[in-house]
């Protein structure tokens, strides 16, 4: 929801934070070495930009599942370092079931930052409108929103439900989306990931 230059600076900054999806004791399933040459990993997703990344734990840490651990510049107590960046096909099962949990949990966490989807959401081209890009609206609940829009801005995701009438969870409408834009890299447009 940013301009070319918002977008090229969002892309140069670095996860700070990241959310585990998964945590792998013994390496990945698919690394053929023998189990004494295999240290730990930890699949997770940046808070920020929805990155997907292979982390290094510290030694005798066991980070649990949609644990926050930092990832930033600086002393680390859980991570030790970010191993790779990963795409959707290289998630365990088990990072690719909790990843909508997190995400969703991510949403909720920041509602300031993702009701101004809802509040500063515009037209793309002359057929298709940002809100339109959201899973389960549909012209008749775009309409909706952009009138009561226009009464003042949603304050929170309960305002919103409250003022539009067949919008429910919003929360799960919006990490539906960046789930889709994580798993297709080829997404057109794109709100929420670089």
């Amino acid at each position: 929801m940013s301009d070319k230059r918002g977008r090229a600076g969002r892309r140069d900054r670095k996860e700070t934070y990241a959310r585990v999806l998964d945590y792998l004791p013994y390496g990945h399933p698919d690394d053929t070495r023998p189990v004494y040459q295999k240290k730990p990993l930890v699949h997770a997703i940046g808070e920020e930009r929805f990155v997907l990344m292979e982390l290094s734990p510290k030694k005798n840490k066991i980070p649990s599942v949609h644990e926050r651990v930092y990832i930033g510049e600086g002393e680390r107590d859980v991570i030790d370092h970010v191993v790779k960046k990963l795409k959707y096909e290289d998630l365990t099962q088990a990072a690719k079931v909790e990843l909508i949990y997190v995400i969703e949990d991510i949403v909720k966490e920041n509602e300031e930052r993702f009701i101004n989807v809802f509040n500063d959401a515009r037209p793309i081209t002359t057929r298709l409108h940002t809100l339109d890009l959201l899973p389960g609206i549909g012209k008749k609940l775009m309409w909706a929103i952009l009138g009561e829009r226009k009464k003042g801005k949603f304050a929170s995701f309960d305002d919103l439900t409250k003022r539009v009438k067949g919008l429910y969870h919003p929360e799960r409408i919006i990490a539906k989306r960046i789930e889709e834009e994580i798993k297709d890299e080829h997404i057109k447009y794109r709100i929420f990931t670089a």
